[in-house]
């Protein structure tokens, strides 16, 4: 009611052309007439080209990152899975070793066949996708390439290649694509880890009384620092790979203060016929 005073009073103030434009004949005020102006900018928003493309990129960029979840949760399931398998790898004794060998190579099949394909389904046929996506599952891929090698080294004393390894994943893709590969950097940096579980194991067979076997693994991992100590400093990763190798260089310390001082402390003990060993020095004492 105070908003049809006011009209009619500012209407009074007005000529009477002014004045019949601002009020119906009831006293209602008019509504603004649609224009062509208005018309045009209503239509041009409808049909805005950029609000399509606009919608494109949301899409596109939701797509992606539902992509990098399914890939961390394969990462994680790969993770999980791997430490399983060098687990069991460091129940090798004496008498169970082809046994626990068997047993690890059955599980690292199942890793592969269960959980490393899902990462190769999300990323076969884009290697785009593959290096823009690599920090979801490349924690993923470093522990399955930890678990690999030191499964290969338990058995044959050698290196498992990065050609090898991928050998093993060409099966997951589909063959009218570029099949899932390890890149090198996820590779050497696994190789940086593997260090850390051959440090345990030398200690583990010292303990066990297999002392050949630890110096084997001394000189393994001695020659691995030296080889990858030329190539970190020139790695993408340099950093990451700089912390592994400080962890790989106190590893290698520790296997050779084994080493040493069981080749040390040996000569203080002496064998008997049945097998039996005495300190030497208390040897001397019965003698004596």
């Amino acid at each position: 009611m105070c908003n049809r005073t006011m009209l009619a009073r500012s209407a009074r103030r007005l000529s009477p052309m002014a004045a019949k434009r601002l009020l119906t004949p009831e006293g209602v005020p008019n509504k603004r007439p649609a224009t062509l102006a208005n018309c045009s900018t209503t239509k041009m928003a409808t049909e805005n080209p950029f609000k399509a493309e606009f919608e494109k990129y949301r899409d596109q960029l939701n797509e992606m990152n539902d992509k990098r979840e399914r890939l961390v949760k394969a990462s994680r399931d790969v993770t999980q899975s791997s430490k399983k398998v060098i687990f069991q790898v460091h129940r090798v004794g004496k008498h169970n070793q082809q046994t626990v060998l068997n047993q690890a190579e059955k599980d690292i099949e199942g890793v592969t066949t269960q959980h490393v394909s899902r990462i190769a389904k999300e990323l076969q046929g884009n290697d785009n996708d593959a290096w823009k996506l690599r920090r979801a599952y490349s924690p993923g891929m470093q522990e399955y390439v930890e678990a690999a090698t030191v499964l290969e080294f338990c058995k044959s004393g050698k290196l498992l290649t990065l050609a090898d390894l991928n050998n093993r994943l060409t099966k997951l893709s589909d063959p009218s694509t570029s099949p899932l590969k390890i890149n090198l950097s996820d590779y050497l940096l696994g190789i940086g880890d593997l260090t850390g579980e051959l440090m345990r194991l030398a200690i583990s067979q010292v303990a066990d009384g297999e002392v050949e076997v630890a110096n084997t693994i001394c000189n393994f991992v001695r020659e691995l620092y030296k080889d990858l100590s030329l190539v970190a400093p020139i790695m993408d990763d340099s950093y990451e790979m700089n912390k592994k190798m400080e962890t790989m260089l106190q590893s290698l310390v520790k296997i050779e203060n084994a080493c040493y001082a069981v080749r040390i402390r040996g000569s203080e003990y002496i064998t008997d016929a049945e097998g039996e060993q005495y300190r030497y020095t208390l040897a001397l004492d019965e003698e004596g």
